[in-house]
């Protein structure tokens, strides 16, 4: 079954890890067992001390949601080796039919060349104006007429070359085979077994019959060769056990990875006459072949989104995915779907309250630990329940989740504000540790957040934090970009702000100095922040 990925918003915070890694256990515990919790970016340190202290692995790091060549139904014919006979690759798509081409590997399993029927009959008509073949493996050549050796000699011998030739009986012996670079075949004809014994013919090939005892006995270095087969057949499967790294196609291949988006591959395939092509793994290893009609309708990759519902904040590609389901808390955005979907939005502080009544809903009670990172992603987002956006439910969920899990909210809150405190990290880690994208009436900005316990420790960077806003608003062509330092013992937040300051001044009544402002009670960048912007612009 192909995953269902559960995934929050990038740069994402605690609530964002653990309502993707909640949700997906859900619904995994209820037997459907394919949801498997991601992320799109950097894990923050508060959220590693969470995860740390219910001992959590952080979930699945994906980049893109854009149809890679690992989402197509692609076929898996048999990988057959270079060495591998004609005879036995020929089998081999016959029973494959409807793949054009089968992929040879050498022994490590990376590619080797393609084979299909049309080069087996580009080889098959060459025999039969050059009847001759160059040094076949004895192994091949018992293996494919079901032989056995009948001399000292042909025991000594590891490879066959010659003209092949058929043996019948006629006036003229000299016609039979014109030098000892032969392979002959004959039946129960004794005079010219013995004379290609004589000769010292390379092959001797004795169909359906048997030699006088005293020829096996002449002194010879005749490989002789007995087989079931009549002459007619034991001609054709001679030229059938070449190796089949010999008319495979192993120039002009055009190999893609598994890795690779269909859209690229569309690109190549339509400019390519071939009709199958080989798919390599990360190690270019073989694992299948890809046609045409695979890229008609590809799969796509199926995801939850929970804690997000804007474009701009999720995973890339997402408009190639298949949304299934959307868990929420924020104001409802841009994202669209061809389907109607299962969307569940609720004005509370964190979704992984939503998330905790929905276990409470489908009568499931989540681990000790488990309940205990959804009690921390509560804390972390209702800002200690001090944000505008918590309600009576996320606190009565937090407590019902620290009563099972044995731990203290208080104390939790201090741990998990304390580790966002790290005011010694570069810059970069900072700014971007809680940072979304905006698209709001043609406005295109930045927000980011930093909830810490000393807020005048972070403003001593404040030119620092400028310059790189500067620097990030020219890269990605914002027109204002905002840093939030919520300071949670004085429940309020300072703010960083460049762009038209006219706009900030009108959105919050208030004078910016110096690119930088106290709002107090402000903690929320959903609901105090955001709104403010969206309603100023209509």
């Amino acid at each position: 079954m192909d995953p269902i990925y559960v995934t929050g918003h990038r740069n994402p915070d605690t609530d964002s890890i653990v309502s993707a890694m909640a949700y997906a256990a859900l619904r995994n515990a209820l037997g459907d067992r394919e949801f498997v919790p991601a992320r799109l970016g950097h894990i923050s340190d508060e959220t590693q001390l969470v995860l740390a202290r219910f001992g959590f692995e952080p979930p699945l790091r994906i980049q893109t949601m854009r149809t890679q060549v690992r989402d197509l139904a692609f076929d898996t014919p048999p990988a057959l080796s270079s060495a591998v006979t004609l005879s036995r690759a020929w089998d081999t798509l016959r029973s494959n039919r409807a793949i054009p081409a089968l992929p040879v590997t050498n022994d490590d399993g990376s590619l080797y060349g393609m084979l299909s029927p049309s080069e087996v009959a580009a080889y098959d008509m060459n025999t039969v104006s050059e009847p001759v073949v160059q040094k076949i493996p004895v192994f091949n050549l018992l293996s494919v007429l079901d032989g056995k050796i009948l001399n000292e000699a042909g025991h000594l011998v590891d490879a066959l070359s010659g003209e092949v030739c058929i043996a019948l009986p006629q006036s003229n012996a000299n016609l039979v085979f014109r030098s000892r670079e032969s392979i002959v075949i004959c039946g129960e004809q004794p005079e010219l077994a013995r004379r290609a014994l004589e000769e010292n013919v390379n092959c001797l090939i004795v169909c359906q019959a048997e030699l006088p005892k005293e020829l096996y006995e002449l002194p010879t270095e005749t490989c002789i060769i007995a087989t079931p087969f009549d002459a007619v057949r034991t001609a054709r499967m001679i030229y059938y056990a070449i190796p089949i790294q010999r008319i495979c196609r192993t120039e002009d291949l055009e190999a893609f990875h598994l890795t690779d988006f269909v859209d690229d591959v569309k690109e190549i395939v339509l400019k390519s006459r071939h009709r199958s092509y080989p798919i390599l793994d990360e190690n270019d290893k073989v694992v299948g072949t890809l046609s045409r009609y695979h890229l008609i309708k590809p799969r796509r990759k199926r995801v939850v989104l929970v804690d997000h519902n804007e474009a701009a904040q999720s995973v890339p590609g997402l408009e190639q995915a298949e949304i299934l389901e959307i868990i929420d808390h924020h104001r409802l955005a841009d994202i669209q779907t061809g389907n109607p979907i299962y969307f569940r939005n609720e004005p509370v502080g964190s979704t992984a309250t939503i998330i905790a009544s929905m276990y409470q809903e489908k009568g499931l009670m989540p681990s000790d630990k488990l309940a205990g990172l959804i009690a921390s992603a509560i804390v972390a987002d209702t800002v200690m329940f001090k944000s505008p956006t918590s309600t009576p439910k996320d606190h009565r969920m937090a407590e019902r989740m620290a009563r099972i899990a044995n731990v203290s909210l208080e104390e939790l809150g201090k741990e998990i504000f304390a580790a966002s405190n790290a005011d010694d990290k570069p810059a970069d880690s900072l700014l971007f540790a809680d940072f979304k994208d905006f698209h709001i009436a043609g406005h295109d900005f930045g927000i980011s957040q930093i909830t810490c316990v000393d807020s005048s420790r972070m403003l001593q960077r404040k030119d620092e934090f400028l310059q790189l806003m500067q620097r990030t608003m020219a890269e990605r062509g914002y027109s204002l970009m905002i840093l939030m330092l919520t300071d949670v013992l004085v429940e309020g937040t300072h703010i960083l702000y460049l762009g038209d300051e006219d706009i900030f001044t009108q959105a919050f009544n208030v004078q910016l100095k110096d690119h930088a402002c106290f709002l107090p009670k402000v903690v929320s960048r959903k609901k105090q922040i955001v709104p403010m912007l969206s309603a100023l612009w209509g």
